[in-house]
């Protein structure tokens, strides 16, 4: 039996079989479509991914510091330290955390996982004074460019603004 609802054109007829095919094809697309969106809000984007590896990053860069200025205000000198782990972390992934142990002995703890590699390297000054630098490094999109975070800290436990190079790689 036929449909005695004008086609397209405005003429003819149009059967129940055209719509049977049609119907489940723009439904399938429609819970493709949806599910896509669904499934993209519920994992991190790449902005939330960078923005928790920078908030990480700085915190911990002026947390290690502060721990290398009390263990030297408690010993006398100050202690280099790391990079743990051995290599940075890549693609935002976090990865646990060993501290060696200069990184014990200062009382250096950011958790358990960690999406950046932290250091501290002394140097003396060419007034012979200790120089410390602490980084934290990180591979946000896996790519082998890292940033940087770093902080300075001189003789006198004075502590630089958190440097940033590459931010967000």
């Amino acid at each position: 039996m036929e449909n005695p609802v004008p086609g397209p054109s405005g003429g003819g007829t149009r059967g129940k079989k055209g719509a049977r095919v049609w119907v489940p094809a723009v439904l399938g697309a429609l819970a493709v479509v949806g599910g896509g969106v669904l499934y993209a809000g519920l994992r991190p984007g790449a902005e939330e991914v960078a923005r928790a590896l920078s908030q990480e990053a700085r915190l911990n860069v002026l947390r290690l510091c502060g721990d290398v200025q009390a263990y030297r205000d408690e010993h006398g000198v100050f202690l280099a330290a790391g990079p743990v782990p051995a290599q940075v972390p890549r693609g935002g992934e976090a990865v646990a955390f060993v501290p060696d142990e200069p990184m014990k002995k200062m009382g250096f703890e950011p958790g358990e996982r960690v999406r950046c590699q932290y250091q501290v390297m002394v140097q003396e000054s060419p007034l012979g004074e200790a120089e410390v630098t602490c980084y934290a490094r990180g591979d946000l999109d896996g790519d082998g460019q890292v940033s940087v975070f770093s902080v300075t800290l001189d003789a006198n436990g004075m502590t630089s603004e958190v440097k940033v190079e590459r931010e967000g790689e």
